[in-house]
Order: C-alpha cells, then sequence, then structure tokens
C-alpha cells in the first residue's frame, strides 16, 4: 500500500468502513509512516470533538420555505430511522453538511426583491431599445391620468414636477411581477426616469436605493402604493427625484 491510497483510507478506517484485509494493510502502513499516524490522530480527534458538540441548528422558517420550493418536486422528507450507536456523530455531521447546502441554495435564490428589481430593469431596457418608453405621450398630468382609466384596475398618481426639474413626458401600461403596472415617465435633463407604480400594503417604507445592469434604482412604498423609479441619471438626480415624489405620494 503506498502513502496516497493510505491517506484516502483513513476515513473509512475511522468510520469502521474498510475491510479486514484493508484494515491490516492500513494498520501496517501507518507503523512505518508517521505522516499518516498524524493524520488519523488528527481526524479522530475531530471526529470525537463532532460527537461531543452539539451541532444542530434550527433553520428560521423562511429558510427552511425556501430551501424545500428549490428541491425537485416529488423529494419528500424521508421518516425518521431508529437511532444507533454512531447516531449522534451522524446526525451532527449531518446537520452540518445540511447546513452548509442549505446555506448554499438560500444564497443561489433570489429573494423576491431581487427578482422584481432585475425584471423591472429588463423590462426598461426593452422599452428603450425598442423606443416604447410611453403608449401617450404628454406633459400634461391631467391627460396622463385619465389614459390610464380603463386599461388598470387602479388609480395611479399621476405628479407634476415640472418645477422642480423633472418634467412629465407620458405613461404607459406594463407587466410586472405577473400583474399589470402604470409606468410614468419623467425627465432628468437628458435622462429618463421610469416610476412604477402598482398597489401595495398599506403599511409605508423608506426609500431604498441599489444599482443593477448599470442603471440605478430605487424603491419605496406610501399610500397603499409600491414605487419603483429606475433611471441611468445621477445618484443625487435620482434621490431627489425620490424625495419629491416620496412627499406627494404621502
Amino acid at each position: 500500500m503506498d502513502h496516497e491510497q493510505a491517506l484516502a483510507l483513513v476515513p473509512g478506517y475511522l468510520d469502521g468502513e474498510l475491510s479486514l484485509s484493508e484494515s491490516s494493510a492500513l494498520e501496517g502502513h501507518m507503523t512505518q509512516c508517521d505522516e499518516c499516524r498524524l493524520a488519523f490522530a488528527r481526524q479522530r480527534e475531530a471526529s470525537t470533538r463532532l460527537r461531543q458538540a452539539d451541532l444542530r441548528v434550527a433553520a428560521p422558517a423562511e429558510l427552511v420555505r425556501r430551501v424545500t420550493e428549490a428541491l425537485p418536486a416529488g423529494l419528500a422528507p424521508r421518516p425518521a430511522r431508529r437511532s444507533s450507536a454512531w447516531a449522534p456523530w451522524a446526525l451532527s455531521l449531518a446537520s452540518v453538511a445540511a447546513l452548509a447546502v442549505s446555506m448554499a441554495l438560500y444564497l443561489q435564490v433570489p429573494s423576491d426583491e431581487q427578482r422584481l428589481a432585475q425584471e423591472l430593469a429588463g423590462n426598461n431596457i426593452r422599452s428603450m431599445q425598442v423606443d416604447h418608453l410611453f403608449d401617450v405621450a404628454s406633459t400634461d398630468q391631467h391627460t396622463v391620468k385619465p389614459w390610464f382609466g380603463g386599461k388598470l384596475d387602479f388609480a395611479p398618481p399621476v405628479v407634476d414636477l415640472a418645477a422642480q426639474g423633472y418634467p412629465l413626458k407620458g405613461g404607459r401600461v406594463d407587466y410586472l411581477d405577473g400583474q399589470r403596472v402604470a409606468v410614468m415617465i419623467y425627465r432628468d435633463k437628458l435622462h429618463p426616469i421610469s416610476l412604477f407604480v402598482w398597489p401595495g400594503g398599506a403599511e409605508a417604507a423608506a426609500p431604498r436605493f441599489e444599482e443593477r445592469l448599470g442603471y440605478r434604482l430605487a424603491h419605496w412604498r406610501a399610500a397603499g402604493m409600491n414605487y419603483w423609479a429606475i433611471t441611468d441619471a445621477g445618484a443625487g438626480d435620482l434621490q431627489g427625484f425620490v424625495s419629491l415624489m416620496n412627499k406627494a405620494g404621502n
């Protein structure tokens, strides 16, 4: 038995998984190899500590839900098995492995907010590529607001911010997160600002900012409406626009 083969068999030897001939060969090798004896001692110590430590962690309910949804269809939890002498150690290792896999899945699966931001950014890019920023072109809020009537099951607030440097240019109906939403187009100098609006929770939420696909985004909730703004304008310009809209929506 060479050195590499011996190192590969050490974990199985600790777990009692080797055949009699493999165990005998490994034991004979370790009598002559200091490195393999050291590897065996270290792994045995780690195994002992794992058996003694309580490494089980209760996963948050939201994490359990998202991991369960990410599993292949039809994969159900297996029934608990009768405990054995090695069960505490095995359960500890299984808990560590399950936690690692769960955290990996949790980090890989985007949140609802991330998926929404990605979809919104994609919609905005497509609208600019096909030169379809708005269906109704008007700087008059009293023209844009009635235009949405009959096209949506809610009345979006259309605010005039021309005096503050953000003139209204028009509006359109778009699809976001599986529903029809209102989009108002404002202008900040040469930069369009697309404001997506649809009904949301009654509880207000302060503006949050992020960057995605080269665009700046902001989203908040006020007066029962969800607001998402996206633009290639500067961060200060977007913040100024959001501040004005947020005040008008409260």
